[in-house]
C-alpha cells in the first residue's frame, strides 16, 4: 500500500536556496510505504493477538457514545484535548504495538470525553501505536502527529489487536548520538546531525509512522522514517514544510554529523539509514533525551560505521557527554506535556 504524505524535509541552513525547490518537491511528491522494492525487508512480525480483557473484578467505566462528527487523526496536526504522555523521557521499552481494525473512537481518559477517530491506516499505510498504558480495561497508547500526546482506547476485542515491537531507538540531543536496541540489548549506535537551536529536534516518546521514498542526491538516493512527532515550533520552520512530520534520514554528505543544522530532523550515515530501513518496523518507538541515560553498555558507534564491520563495534559503558558535546546542542524545547 502506498499513500502520498509529506514528511519533514530539511536542508542546512547555509544551502537553503538551492535546496528550497529540490525540498518542496519531495515534500509534495514524497510517499510513505508499508512494502516497497529497495532495500531487504523485515521479517514477518509475530501474528496479531486479540485485546486484552480487564482483569477479573476490574469497573471498566463506560464509553460514552462518539459523534460521527469527530475529527480523524492524521498526517495533519492532531485535534487537541488529549493528556500529556505521563512518562514522555522514560527509556523503559514498550514492546506492545496496537493496530486499530476499524475507525474506533479515542478518549481523553478511561470513560472520559472521545476526541477523535484513529483509522488502521493514514494515507494506505497501516497504522501501529505503541501501547503506554493500561488502566481499568483501557488501553493508551502514542498518539501521531502531536507531541507527548496519548489517547485512550476501551476494551472493544473486535476494534483492534496487538502486535510484538522488538526494536528501540534512543536519541541524545547533548551526545548526538543514536541508538537502536532491539529486545532490549544494544545493537548499533551512530552520531548524528539534530535540530538547530530555533528548530530543536522534538523531546520525549514518539514513534516510527512510515516509511517515505525520497529519490535524488540530497537524501542519498535512500528512504526516509516519517516519524508521529510534529515540529515543537512550526511557525519558525521554512513555510514549504508546515505541517510536515520530523524524520530520520541521510544526507548526501557527512560534513554536519555531531552538528545542529536541521529542521528538527535526525541525520545519520547511509550506511546507518539503510541498515535500519531493512531491519527496523514501523510502530518502532522512539525517544528523545538531551543526556544519557543510565544503562546497559553500548557499541561504539566510530567502529560500527565501518561498512566492512558491520555488528563489530566494541561495548562501551554509557557514559555522559562531554563538555564539547554539549556545547553543540540547542536548549531545552518545549517542556514535555505541551501542545
Amino acid at each position: 500500500m502506498v499513500g502520498t504524505v509529506r514528511p519533514f524535509l530539511d536542508g542546512p541552513a547555509r544551502g537553503r536556496r538551492w535546496l528550497a525547490g529540490t525540498a518542496l518537491l519531495l515534500a509534495t511528491a514524497a510517499v510513505i510505504t508499508a512494502s516497497s522494492p529497495g532495500p531487504p525487508r523485515p521479517g514477518p512480525r509475530p501474528p496479531l493477538s486479540a485485546a486484552v480483557p480487564a482483569a477479573p473484578g476490574v469497573v471498566v467505566p463506560p464509553a460514552r457514545p462518539a459523534p460521527r462528527n469527530l475529527p480523524v487523526i492524521s498526517y495533519e496536526p492532531a485535534p487537541r484535548g488529549f493528556p500529556p504522555d505521563p512518562a514522555p523521557l522514560s527509556t523503559r521499552p514498550l514492546t506492545e504495538g496496537l493496530h486499530p481494525l476499524r475507525r474506533i473512537a479515542v478518549y481523553d481518559a478511561p470513560g472520559g470525553r472521545p476526541r477523535a477517530f484513529l483509522k488502521p491506516d493514514i494515507l494506505g499505510v497501516p497504522l501501529t501505536v505503541p501501547v503506554v498504558e493500561r488502566r481499568a480495561g483501557w488501553t493508551a497508547v502514542l498518539l501521531p502527529s502531536v507531541n507527548r500526546r496519548i489517547g485512550w482506547l476501551p476494551p472493544r476485542h473486535a476494534a483492534w489487536a496487538t502486535v510484538a515491537l522488538r526494536d528501540q531507538i534512543i536519541i541524545v540531543r547533548r551526545g548526538h548520538r543514536m541508538t537502536w536496541l532491539r529486545d532490549g540489548v544494544p545493537v548499533h549506535t551512530w552520531r548524528v546531525t539534530l535540530g538547530m537551536d530555533h528548530t530543536p529536534t522534538p523531546l520525549g516518546r514518539t514513534f516510527i509512522l512510515g516509511r517515505s521514498r525520497l529519490p535524488g542526491m540530497v537524501y542519498g538516493d535512500t528512504d526516509v522514517f516519517a516519524l508521529g512527532a510534529v515540529p515543537d515550533k512550526p511557525h519558525l520552520v521554512p513555510a514549504g514544510l508546515r505541517g510536515a512530520h520530523i524524520g530520520i534520514h541521510t544526507w548526501f554528505h557527512d560534513g554536519e554529523l555531531g552538528r545542529n543544522t536541521t529542521d528538527g530532523c535526525i541525520r545519520l550515515t547511509r550506511w546507518g539509514q539503510r541498515k535500519m530501513l531493512a531491519t527496523v518496523p514501523p510502530g518502532t518507538p522512539v525517544v528523545v533525551l538531551d543526556h544519557a541515560p543510565a544503562g546497559p553498555p553500548r557499541r561504539d558507534a566510530r567502529a560500527q560505521e565501518r561498512p566492512g564491520t558491520p555488528g563489530q563495534g566494541r561495548l562501551t559503558p554509557s557514559r555522559s557527554p562531554s563538555t564539547a558535546s554539549a556545547g553543540n546542542a540547542g536548549p531545552d524545547a518545549v517542556g514535555a506535556g505541551a501542545n
